[in-house]
């Protein structure tokens, strides 16, 4: 077993963040200028049919495989090195403490001992990763080491996605690391650098709505419903008798009768706005918290005319829709406007892309 199977991964730029998730591929390139700013050099997206991806799970391989391939070819990008990622759901992680000091060999062993207690799978079928996190914040004399797993033929789907499109996988992260790496540096332009700022974040998927909230760097809580963008789309089906496609790419393109406003898109914004309160409240009754500095939504739904203003009404928080762009220089081959619409669905993928600036 290679403990290293890059299921965390080293930075090894240039790289491309290549977010793979149920309805679409996004990539991202970013570089940095001579000031240390990030600059967007690229970004592009291509969706894909209901049922290629369920659950996580790679259903219709060389249809998602041509779709990487034509992203990547859209991009017009030359860098061939990419950073995927694995949903959460099919990733195993545990933060262990281990003695500081310790070479590397000895720390692999001490690992795959742990693991065998947390990992439900004998160690042959898993790729198994770990890195260390710092000192122990309770116990004098260790330090803190994140272990991550997941089943080798889960990482092989996605290396083999790369792998298809021309592209060679070398970090393989988890999704909600990397969009909390992206938040991160939002966060920090935060008033007082965001400091002990307790952060809500509504990452709004098409079937699922994650909520995690932060507070300086560190995860409180994460919880995941089952609501999502594609409600949406069955609305639109329903009130207009389309296809599920057909009322997706309607929904995208905004070519809806005059009346979606006020019979559908409206009642749907009230309603998820009514999801994310709950959630919230959800949180309240089950931490010792009682109220939060911001919301902040992400994910494509989270621009939905009416629904920032709608869910400050009904929470009383300040809410705000995440551009993981934001205070970047946009590079000459990218379209302002664009990035303006569709940035907030790209939190993820923005986050895998900054893996080749972060050890």
């Amino acid at each position: 077993m290679g403990i290293l199977d890059g299921l965390l991964g080293r930075k090894s730029p240039p790289m491309l963040g290549l977010d793979i998730s149920s309805t679409s591929v996004k990539l991202v390139e970013l570089s940095q200028n001579k000031s240390g700013e990030f600059v967007l050099e690229r970004f592009a997206s291509e969706s894909f049919e209901k049922g290629w991806i369920a659950d996580g799970h790679i259903e219709k391989f060389d249809e998602v495989a041509d779709a990487v391939r034509r992203v990547v070819s859209r991009s017009g990008t030359r860098t061939r090195q990419a950073v995927l990622a694995m949903p959460a759901s099919a990733v195993i992680t545990k933060k262990i403490m281990l003695p500081a000091g310790l070479r590397e060999e000895e720390m692999e062993i001490q690992v795959e001992a742990e693991a065998n207690q947390y990992i439900p799978f004998s160690l042959d079928e898993v790729s198994l990763d770990f890195c260390v996190v710092g000192p122990s914040p309770t116990s004098v004399g260790d330090v803190e080491v994140l272990i991550a797993a997941s089943r080798k033929d889960r990482v092989q789907d996605r290396q083999g996605l790369a792998e298809a499109a021309g592209l060679k996988p070398v970090i393989l992260d988890v999704e909600s690391h990397a969009s909390r790496l992206a938040m991160s540096r939002l966060v920090k332009a935060l008033p007082s650098e965001g400091k002990d700022a307790l952060v809500a974040l509504f990452e709004i998927g098409a079937d699922t709505t994650s909520l995690k909230v932060l507070r300086d760097d560190e995860l409180l809580y994460d919880r995941d419903q089952a609501f999502g963008g594609a409600q949406l789309t069955q609305l639109i089906s329903r009130q207009y008798g389309l296809s599920f496609e057909e009322a997706e790419q309607k929904k995208l393109s905004g070519d809806l009768p005059e009346d979606y406003r006020a019979e559908v898109l409206e009642p749907f914004v009230d309603s998820l706005s009514q999801e994310i309160g709950r959630a919230l409240q959800y949180f309240f009754t089950s931490t010792p918290h009682h109220k939060v500095h911001y919301v902040m939504l992400a994910g494509g739904t989270a621009t939905l005319g009416g629904l920032k203003e709608r869910v400050t009404d009904l929470t009383g928080f300040a809410c705000m829709v995440v551009n993981p762009f934001e205070n970047m220089v946009i590079g000459s081959g990218v379209r302002e406007g664009r990035v303006q619409r569709e940035a907030p669905s790209y939190l993820t993928a923005c986050g895998l892309a900054m893996r080749r600036f972060y050890e």
